[in-house]
């Protein structure tokens, strides 16, 4: 065998069919595409959600659900998820830097301090709200937090 005898093995290579080239090549006429119809014109393609004429089944189902657009979603943080954050890296005070940095939310999120569980260190915490358990239950431990409201 030598590379001028070289050739794919037989059925491996099949010629390329060339429709709408006259009657002559087997697929003139209506080039493969039927008679009349939506798929015979030019240009016609349909969507994922087209069922052939039937409602689509996102028109048949009910619109549920409300999406309140002046709504402020926060990060909750709960008191002794707080506590135990401290205890674990050595901390006694809390922004948007730290949080950021410990990978709790990010730069632009904002925080929500929560009131479950108990406290046994006095913290700053700066926060963008806070629940009235939370605050005298950081008050009660000696420490403080700060509300930020300009957000």
């Amino acid at each position: 065998m030598e590379l001028h005898n070289l050739k794919p093995s037989k059925g491996a290579v099949k010629k390329r069919k060339r429709i709408a080239r006259g009657e002559g090549s087997g697929h003139g006429g209506t080039a493969t595409k039927g008679h009349k119809g939506m798929k015979a014109r030019s240009g016609a393609s349909t969507t994922k959600s087209f069922e052939g004429g039937q409602t689509p089944l996102q028109r048949r189902l009910p619109k549920v659900g409300f999406k309140n657009i002046n709504r402020i979603e926060y990060v909750y943080l709960n008191v002794d998820q707080l506590g135990a954050i401290a205890e674990k890296n050595n901390i006694s005070q809390f922004d948007q830097d730290v949080y950021s940095k410990l990978g709790i939310c990010s730069k632009n999120e904002r925080i929500k301090i929560l009131g479950r569980g108990e406290l046994n260190k006095a913290l700053q915490i700066k926060a963008d709200a806070c629940t009235e358990s939370a605050l005298n239950k950081v008050k009660a431990a000696g420490g403080s937090i700060e509300v930020n409201s300009a957000k």
